[in-house]
């Protein structure tokens, strides 16, 4: 008896002595596994038993991503911009980007405009006023409520995961546990900034609708006429300044033209000579 005894104390005692370890659970979570008994974690370990289904997240209101493209043509370029700007201003919108451009027979300009979600329609029908026909119109509304909450189901989730893996490095016993929770911990942040930046875009977009505005003036008939004659007049220019290049570039080779002639003189004159004899 005593014998069963003294093995049974000798398997406690070795049983004391093994080092902390750490396992994962079916959601691949990081867990804590006491062996040494110097402290309480069982309610860690209950606390690590956690997957992205645990953050339930509040009812959210729909998100929509408003936008739209007017394109138009008129007669006054500056008094245009000038409506829409004031169209934007009323409206608590701002000019994003500005740009002019001209091509053969058009002058150019085109906005990008955003405005807050509930000034958006307000602004379109403003400049639509003023605006005799569109050669194109197209308004688009995209609901990413879904998209939205998962983001935040998600990114609560991965929050949970690393307030838990902080606790497990508090607790960890040597460096080899301790890299390999922070690893763990360094993967968890960049999904953590990266599902950030994404619904950082989006409330962006859902708080300030896109409007895309590309207005241009036609070039009257007589000024093609003159643009023509131009064409006319700058042809005969380089007609006359082809003919001075010529004349330039046969005196720039003068002295081969005397050493071709003195050589024309001479040959001719030998022929002659040899023709009488």
């Amino acid at each position: 008896m005593r014998v069963y005894l003294s093995i049974v104390v000798i398997l406690i005692l070795f049983g004391c002595h093994q080092e902390p370890s750490y396992y994962k659970n079916d959601s691949g979570v990081l867990g804590l596994v006491n062996t040494s008994g110097d402290y309480e974690i069982e309610d860690t370990i209950e606390e690590m038993e956690v997957t992205y289904n645990m953050s339930v997240p509040k009812e959210t209101s729909q998100k929509i991503i408003k936008e739209s493209y007017l394109e138009f043509e008129t007669n006054d370029l500056d008094k245009t911009f000038d409506n829409i700007q004031r169209y934007v201003k009323q409206n608590n919108g701002v000019i994003q980007n500005d740009n002019a451009s001209k091509n053969y027979n058009r002058s150019i300009r085109t906005l990008i405009v955003r405005v807050p979600t509930n000034g958006f329609q307000n602004t379109i029908d403003s400049i639509s006023k003023s605006v005799e026909y569109f050669d194109s119109k197209s308004i688009s509304s995209k609901d990413v409520t879904e998209e939205f909450i998962d983001l935040e189901a998600r990114l609560g989730a991965k929050r949970v995961l690393e307030t838990r893996y902080l606790q497990l490095l508090s607790k960890a016993k040597n460096v080899k546990e301790m890299l390999e929770i922070e690893r763990e911990l360094s993967s968890i942040r960049e999904e953590i900034e990266a599902k950030q930046g994404r619904l950082k875009y989006l409330n962006n977009k859902v708080a300030l609708s896109t409007i895309n505005i590309t207005f241009y003036k036609t070039t009257t008939s007589s000024k093609i006429t003159q643009s023509y004659g131009s064409k006319m007049g700058k042809a005969l220019k380089s007609g006359f300044n082809g003919l001075s290049y010529f004349f330039l570039g046969v005196l720039n080779i003068w002295p081969f033209l005397i050493l071709l002639s003195i050589g024309i003189f001479f040959i001719r004159k030998w022929y002659k000579k040899k023709m009488k004899i």
